[in-house]
């Protein structure tokens, strides 16, 4: 998973991309959670959904937001970040230009900024909006949600309110045509500390019920499935 440097509103962007050996695949962007809390590409659960993708057949990609890492530039408290994904995007389709459709995964800051990427790119088809911070974001620009997808998170999160996530998916499920599968871990934390293979099995379950990808379905641990099916 080599390197790569994308040129960026505000300068270079460090991004690792892996190219799918299927032709024509989908693309798969991964955001990163909140720059100001130490959060970077790197971070374990955006390297755990970016492997997740790989799996599926994705070319997935994921990057530094302005100021982290490598990336240039300093933090912009989301409109210079969304900037950033939207040319990152840019840069995955034009190598892609056959690519059928987009999904987009984020953690807390990330899922955030990609969903407001999602309001904006009517090419990106499903999300995973982990631990999106309902209680300290706006996310009323949901208004309608293009896209049905998948919000995750742990049960026992004392930093984003589980209760302030139920009430974002309630609001979105009452829109027409939009099924949000909400998704809630028992035990896990916000870094969903020994919960992560877990979350993983979430997502190829969420995928494997929307038929995302061109791998055909993942199989998925019982405990996720057993999750899943209690809602």
């Amino acid at each position: 998973m080599p390197e790569i440097i994308i040129n960026g509103p505000e300068g270079r962007l460090e991004a690792r991309y892996t190219h799918s050996k299927i032709k024509d695949a989908p693309l798969a962007l991964v955001l990163h959670p909140d720059p100001e809390r130490g959060g970077t590409m790197n971070n374990k659960i955006s390297f755990m959904m970016h492997q997740a993708f790989v799996a599926r057949g994705f070319s997935t990609l994921r990057f530094n937001f302005r100021g982290v890492g490598k990336s240039q530039g300093i933090f912009d408290k989301g409109e210079g970040e969304l900037s950033d994904a939207a040319t990152v995007l840019d840069w995955m389709q034009d190598i892609n230009p056959n690519a059928p459709y987009t999904w987009i995964g984020g953690y807390t800051f990330g899922a955030w900024i990609g969903m407001q990427l999602l309001m904006r790119r009517p090419e990106i088809k499903g999300f995973i909006s982990v631990t999106p911070p309902a209680n300290q974001e706006d996310f009323s620009f949901l208004a309608p949600c293009p896209q049905s997808g998948l919000i995750i998170h742990g049960a026992e999160d004392d930093r984003v309110a589980p209760e302030s996530i139920v009430d974002l998916v309630g609001r979105l499920n009452e829109q027409k045509g939009i099924n949000i599968d909400h998704r809630k871990i028992e035990g896990a934390n916000h870094f969903f500390s020994n919960h992560t293979e877990e979350l993983v099995a979430h997502m190829h379950d969420h995928m494997n019920a929307r038929g995302a990808g061109v791998m055909g379905e993942v199989a998925v641990p019982r405990i996720a499935q057993r999750a899943a099916n209690q809602g």
